[in-house]
């Protein structure tokens, strides 16, 4: 029996050891682990690479979309416009700052966002909408941003599935007021670790991003309170003749409660590595699902749509069944892994409970919740691989 994983970190890692294990080393070598010149380095480069003016590496992907929330002045008692049908973070991130997340059915074809349904949501105390490219498709942002204008909101894209994916023409990330991507190991560009990257062409946005990821201290927090208070005030100036990697005298100087959520140079270093691959990446994953889409043509199951403007970077290659868990158990006898996204929407959700939501309230949700498993995209798989998981699927009785 086989044994093919849902996602194959190790190969991923053997394709590009010699380069991820040099530039570990270096980081290590030189003893500067935080903020450094390659963490710089690399918010430069995806900045190029989405061609947006400002990059704020964070943590992780749930704390730059708090970070994100917060530089926009959302908090408490705010309501947020978002997807139901998506991971945790999306919610919760809403939640942490203090305000409600109003959640939206998705359309049953892209799992995105309906626009059509968002309008109805809106209510005096909605401050932005959030949308989710799930599984790397983009939502359909023009009618997002004509409703968004319409009633003076702000849109924050949860792009945390979907780096590397274009809407008629432009990067995910940039078509919003400020966007929030995510580095997790599983994701298309992923480090060996946890982190994440705000990006905004906001300059002002991107100021208050900088100040919250630390501890809203010195030259950054100054200027980020000023901005957030309206406020006319001389500016402390960082000094960039001194080594501050170990000792800098203006963290000490706070002006906002922020975050500890700072990416590491080595994670930076691995990502600068994985960046410059990621295209190449992105469009085997698109090879893989060609081929999954053909041999699966006149199967039972329900290959994903993809609309036609949009480059789509499969994140997650998602079937739909109307015996999954039949299905799921099959394949795992067959050592084919599965994956399960999302088999509880949010507005289901326990924690979620006071918000008043009922089964039956987002019947497209709730539909592809029951019925959605994911098979293995990653982009290393091989040919062999990818027949053995068709031919098993076509056997299923």
């Amino acid at each position: 029996m086989r044994n093919i994983p849902l996602i194959d970190l190790k190969a991923q890692y053997n394709s590009i050891r010699d380069e991820i294990n040099k530039v570990t080393i270096d980081v290590l070598s030189s003893s500067q682990y935080i903020i450094g010149e390659k963490v710089k380095s690399f918010e430069k480069e995806f900045s190029e690479y989405l061609n947006v003016k400002n990059s704020i590496s964070v943590g992780n992907g749930t704390d730059g979309l708090v970070i994100a929330l917060k530089s926009l002045g959302i908090g408490e008692g705010d309501e947020v416009i978002t997807s139901t049908f998506t991971f945790f973070a999306t919610a919760e991130s809403i939640s942490s700052v203090g305000a409600v997340p109003v959640f939206v059915d998705v359309k049953k074809d892209t799992f995105n966002i309906d626009p059509d349904k968002i309008k109805e949501k809106i209510t005096s105390k909605t401050k932005a909408i959030m949308p989710v490219h799930v599984f790397g498709q983009p939502a359909d942002m023009d009618k997002i941003n004509a409703i968004s204008e319409k009633h003076n909101l702000y849109v924050i894209e949860d792009a945390c599935q979907a780096i590397g994916a274009d809407y008629k023409g432009r990067k995910i990330g940039t078509l919003g007021d400020i966007a929030v991507f995510s580095f997790f190991p599983t994701k298309n560009l992923g480090c060996a670790g946890d982190g994440g990257m705000i990006v905004t062409n906001n300059d002002n946005l991107a100021t208050i991003c900088k100040a919250l990821r630390t501890h809203g201290s010195g030259s950054n927090g100054k200027e980020a309170y000023n901005l957030l208070n309206n406020n006319i005030d001389e500016f402390l100036e960082e000094d960039n003749s001194i080594d501050n990697t170990v000792y800098n005298p203006l963290k000490y100087y706070n002006y906002l409660v922020g975050h500890n959520s700072r990416l590491d140079e080595i994670q930076a270093a691995i990502l600068r590595v994985k960046l410059k691959s990621l295209d190449k990446w992105n469009n085997l994953r698109c090879e893989h699902v060609q081929f999954y889409n053909e041999s699966l043509k006149y199967t039972e199951f329900i290959t994903p749509f993809k609309e036609e403007y949009v480059k789509h970077v499969y994140h997650m290659y998602i079937l739909q069944s109307e015996r999954r868990a039949d299905v799921v158990s099959y394949l795992r006898d067959k050592g084919i892994a599965t994956g399960i996204y999302y088999p509880v929407p949010l507005h289901l959700q326990k924690v979620y409970e006071e918000l008043g939501y009922t089964l039956g309230d987002m019947p497209n949700s709730e539909y592809l919740s029951e019925r959605t498993f994911a098979i293995p995209v990653y982009p290393e798989l091989e040919y062999e691989q990818k027949k053995y998981i068709v031919d098993m699927l076509k056997l299923l009785k």
